[in-house]
């Protein structure tokens, strides 16, 4: 069965469907909000959070092939609640950890640190658009649902922000 299928019997309150789907996106979902938060047991309360949450809100999507950028958005205002509850001012995740997320070809060429301070020149609207798309291979479309951004707005911000990460890189 394929995940359009499965999104469809999901839908229409197949539980075993869903429990597919999770499995599918689990990893991900996981690694997003790992970054986001900066520690495994609030990523793990975020994708709690989230799961449970679309497993209620389900009947609820309208276009199966929205499916990803639904459940990043959930996830997306997930962690955002959970950073608001920290309020502690942390200005950057910890991205330990993160980079077996990268390609073979990024990991030999750029080490932890410089991926680091080069995310760390990024304003957080900027770095969360590289993640989803670079990293999490959403197109324009779906990271604008997920951000409340147009698709344009995406694409620009993204464009600017791997050039910055190109110049910093590059130093």
């Amino acid at each position: 069965m394929n995940e359009r299928e499965l999104i469809i019997r999901a839908k229409s309150g197949d539980k075993e469907a869903f429990c597919t789907l999770y499995t599918l996106y689990k990893d991900r979902l996981y690694r997003y909000a790992h970054y986001r938060l900066g520690n495994p047991y609030d990523a793990e309360d975020a994708v709690s959070d989230c799961i449970a949450s679309a497993y209620a809100q389900i009947n609820k999507l309208k276009k199966p092939e929205a499916f990803a950028a639904w459940i990043f958005r959930i996830l997306y205002c997930c962690c955002n609640s959970i950073i608001k509850l920290q309020s502690n001012g942390r200005e950057t995740a910890d991205i330990s950890g993160f980079e077996n997320v990268l390609t073979t070809d990024m990991q030999q060429a750029v080490d932890k640190t410089e991926l680091a301070e080069a995310l760390g020149t990024l304003k957080d609207d900027e770095r969360e658009i590289v993640l989803l798309s670079a990293v999490f291979g959403l197109s324009s479309k779906e990271i604008a649902r997920i951000t409340d951004m147009t698709s344009g707005a995406v694409r620009s911000k993204l464009s600017r922000s791997l050039a910055k990460l190109r110049g910093f890189l590059q130093q």
